[in-house]
């Protein structure tokens, strides 16, 4: 415990053990060991005075500065890496078009591998200055595109899936923009799970490679089918978009006569490591069916609101016990922030309680009516600490990783945050605000600014000043 390799960090550590928990860990001591936390000792702690004097003796000690403390690093489960040069534009527009008019013709351009370089190159470091070190990307059908990507996020030190885009349904897909044909896109995806195991320096598997339908009205049934016997194969991860929308959902019921859910289900495409982004228009049985294949959602609460008409019911999901974390959806969502997903988690829990529809009266519009008019005992509404669970540990159940808490046996992902930082949104008053009122304010009032440190697996991949 006590070799050359260790690492010993000082200070103040927050994290949520559990959806309902929030622990302020004052003063600990955590020991890390090649990415691995190995103890984690609180003054309480039998051996905490002798540990400490060996920490402080090491030359790899940090030790938290003023009123600065560490969090867990956060976990993005649905980002398209391709849409980063538009985030933040088009989201006006309905879904298809903008899907048809805006985002399939940059996506197009990734066949050109300069770009590709210089998009991914630009997009990991930003996503790392914003505290995501786990991220699971939507690439493009392009073999050579989706590798550079895998190769940025291993050289950069970001922990992430990455996945081909699988599209080959000729009516639903342009012609420049879709595989050549199924077989070729199967092999093609086949192809970049070995390129990403066998990638150089990327033995611990850092990047994980992530099979990826783009929805189902974009594959054909003979590439679903393909794709979930590759899944088997390789025992891979696997994302794609779930009942995101009311046309996305009505338009596999209407194809396949079922809903997504039991559509993925039968083709072999939704297991314990399935990522279901959205699922915003899932029922009570499809609800079960993930629930049984313990699948995971990723809850995407800023896009919604642009795309999907819908509001995603959280608090049924975490009360039916499936395993949620959140998206940012870049571009479909305009930050790049899980902050400001936290954020939106909490603001949109609370559309969905209230209701929105003004001709309604109070006791009518909220999701929390039943037709007697009285509210029932499930509130929609979501606490910080727990969105802040979805965005760390939430993350990590979700992707079946041990990241997103502070415990010994998990990887060491983690930021050092300062509330000092000059210019800061984060309004920060000692005399005022304890330990919690500043992690509260710090998920609703922080920006990249305030992310000194970034740790993936006990190293530092981005530190800046102070």
């Amino acid at each position: 415990m006590n070799s050359p390799e260790c690492q010993y960090y000082h200070g103040t550590f927050i994290h949520t053990p559990s959806i309902s928990q929030i622990e302020i860990l004052d003063d600990a001591l955590i020991t890390v060991n090649d990415g691995i936390i190995q103890s984690v000792l609180t003054p309480q702690s039998r051996d905490y005075g002798p540990a400490l004097d060996t920490a402080k003796s090491a030359a790899s000690y940090t030790k938290k500065k003023d009123h600065g403390f560490f969090i867990p690093g956060l976990v993005d489960l649905h980002i398209h890496a391709p849409q980063w040069p538009q985030l933040g534009k088009a989201l006006h527009l309905p879904l298809q078009d903008w899907l048809q008019n805006c985002t399939f013709p940059l996506e197009a351009k990734y066949s050109d591998t300069e770009f590709a370089n210089t998009v991914y190159s630009h997009m990991v470091k930003n996503l790392l200055a914003n505290g995501t070190t786990s991220a699971v990307y939507f690439a493009t059908i392009h073999s050579r595109a989706t590798e550079i990507l895998a190769e940025h996020c291993l050289q950069q030190g970001q922990r992430a899936w990455v996945g081909r885009v699988a599209m080959d349904e000729t009516t639903q897909c342009p012609d420049y923009y879709r595989d050549e044909s199924t077989e070729r896109g199967l092999q093609q995806s086949e192809a970049s799970i070995q390129f990403i195991r066998q990638l150089d320096g990327n033995q611990a598997s850092l990047v994980k490679p992530i099979l990826t339908p783009r929805f189902i009205p974009s594959c054909t049934d003979n590439m679903l089918q393909g794709l979930g016997e590759l899944a088997n194969r390789y025992q891979c991860h696997i994302q794609t978009h779930c009942s995101e929308s009311d046309w996305e959902h009505q338009f596999v019921i209407d194809r396949l006569g079922v809903t997504d859910t039991q559509a993925l289900d039968d083709f072999g495409l939704l297991n314990r490591h399935t990522i279901l982004a959205h699922s915003n228009f899932i029922d009570d049985r499809d609800m079960s069916i993930i629930g049984n294949r313990q699948a995971g959602i990723a809850h995407c609460p800023l896009s919604n609101q642009y795309f999907s008409g819908a509001v995603f019911p959280l608090r049924k999901a975490i009360d039916a016990g499936l395993h949620v974390g959140l998206g940012t959806d870049i571009s479909g969502g305009p930050s790049a922030s899980q902050f400001d997903s936290c954020k939106h988690v909490v603001g949109a829990s609370r559309m969905l309680e209230s209701g929105v529809n003004p001709a309604l009266s109070a006791d009518a519009r909220g999701f929390n009516v039943d037709n007697s008019n009285t509210r029932n005992n499930t509130a929609s509404r979501i606490d910080f600490h727990e969105a802040f669970y979805l965005a760390t540990a939430g993350g990590g159940v979700a992707l079946d990783e041990p990241v997103g808490v502070f415990k010994k046996g998990y990887r060491f992902d983690a930021l050092r945050i300062n509330p000092d930082t000059p210019n800061s949104n984060l309004m920060y008053f000692p005399a005022l605000d304890s330990t919690e009122d500043l992690f509260q304010k710090t998920l609703y009032g922080a920006t990249r600014e305030n992310i000194k440190t970034v740790w993936v697996n006990g190293k530092v991949v981005l530190a800046k000043e102070t």
